[in-house]
């Protein structure tokens, strides 16, 4: 059994077109309008978000629904959906193992399905092509057999599958040292760099003043409350700042005298050139014991990398990691040794909470600070629910229809930990 084939020449980061795209949202006209915005940067807002992602966009954009955009200020130090976001490959799923994650899966996928209606016409590209996870130990199939008792009990239609079914369901797929699958037909995958793009220009047209390359460099806090953020274009007055900032969250907090507990760290996904070894319908399939995952995009295919070891904001391709992860690939997915990876690759960051789940709401320690970060390789699907949440929360004070009392940042003081197992973020392949 062969390895996918590596080719001579190398580009360190070559993503998928409708993923590269998220890196010029505004148009090919963006730079000097960026510089006006910087040099134009309001001096009061309600509300400055800080960070202009998929998940700071969707708190501006649900903001604005609730009539409050003209008092919203979103600042992003580079380039709308150029971070984390801009490289995530947009899987949505609600197959988790807590009751919180699936409760935000399960309203995002709602919003995901009637997105252009949301979005007047704007498409996310969402699909449904089903997630597949596979376990190697007894224990992984326990954690299958339990996480799908409570997904049941949620609605979620998942499945446990015997191997030889879960070959059934993916021909090829080798399945000789697996102890179980599970499966839902209903996960899938939208746009990132759409999602992004839609919210951002809702959120703008209906007020929400956004600034990109505009970095937060201090924020006032004295006396125990926000008061304003500077920029090097000037100070914003606020009395709310929301840290939306994903691998930078830490930073960004610490600017306000805020210890937020989230680290970067390294993802690699490489591409395929053109390759006809898998079907069409192919599920996105998670191995969680390895931590490496696999799916079609277009006319190829991607596969995760090795996981670093430790936490840096390094995005450069780790080429040499590629045979260890071919190897594996081969063993579980034989077809592809006719495959061809070399050519193109990209990496991004996850921002990893110490429990792999979101941290959201206030900081009790300052008053009109809050944070909505920590997402670990969840971000983009929960992104919906999140806007939502945290628009209720800085408006009205609470939430409905989700509890988010359990992702509040005291957890990490008073040691009410969860446990997220389900996630690629985790497993034994790791550099």
């Amino acid at each position: 059994m062969g390895a996918p084939r590596l080719s001579t020449t190398c580009s360190s980061r070559c993503m998928p077109t409708r993923i590269l795209a998220a890196i010029s949202l505004s148009g090919p006209s963006c730079a000097s309008r960026a510089l006006s915005r910087r040099i134009a940067v309001a001096e009061t807002a309600d509300v400055v978000i800080i960070g202009g992602g998929v998940v700071g966009t969707s708190i501006a954009y649900h903001l604005a629904r609730k009539r409050a955009a003209k008092g919203v200020v979103l600042l992003e130090k580079g380039r709308l959906g150029s971070g984390t976001t801009s490289a995530s490959v947009g899987g949505v799923r609600s197959q988790f193992s807590t009751e919180i994650n699936i409760r935000f899966s399960l309203e995002s996928v709602r919003f995901w399905r009637r997105f252009e209606e949301e979005m007047d016409g704007l498409s996310a590209d969402y699909r449904e092509m089903g997630y597949l996870f596979l376990a190697k130990t007894a224990k992984e199939r326990a954690i299958f057999i339990r996480n799908i008792a409570l997904q049941n009990s949620m609605g979620v239609p998942s499945q446990l599958l015997e191997p030889k079914d879960a070959e059934r369901l993916v021909p090829g797929l080798f399945t000789g040292d697996l102890s179980a699958a599970a499966y839902s037909a209903e996960d899938g995958r939208a746009g990132p760099y759409e999602a992004t793009k839609a919210f951002a220009q809702r959120a703008r047209a209906a007020g929400v003043r956004i600034h990109e390359e505009t970095e937060v460099i201090a924020i006032d806090s004295t006396g125990g409350r926000v008061h304003s953020v500077d920029t090097p274009s000037g100070r914003i007055e606020t009395p709310v700042v929301v840290d939306a900032a994903g691998p930078w969250a830490g930073p960004v907090g610490k600017l306000a005298g805020i210890e937020v507990p989230v680290k970067p760290y390294r993802r690699e996904i490489f591409v395929s050139e053109p390759f006809d070894g898998l079907p069409a319908e192919f599920p996105n399939v998670i191995d969680l014991h390895a931590g490496w995952y696999v799916w079609r995009e277009g006319a190829g295919v991607l596969m995760s990398g090795v996981k670093d070891a430790h936490s840096s904001y390094d995005t450069h391709v780790n080429w040499s990691g590629l045979g260890q992860v071919a190897e594996f690939a081969t063993h579980r997915v034989p077809s592809l040794a006719r495959a061809s990876f070399g050519k193109k690759a990209w990496a991004g960051l996850y921002d990893v909470s110490p429990d792999d789940h979101a941290i959201l709401g206030a900081v009790p320690e300052l008053e009109g600070f809050y944070v909505a970060v920590g997402f670990s390789g969840h971000g983009f699907q929960h992104s919906p629910a999140t806007g939502r949440l945290m628009a209720e929360l800085i408006l009205d004070g609470r939430t409905t229809g989700i509890d988010i009392s359990p992702v509040s940042i005291t957890r990490f003081k008073t040691g009410a930990l969860l446990r997220e197992p389900l996630t690629a973020h985790a497993g034994t392949m790791s550099g």
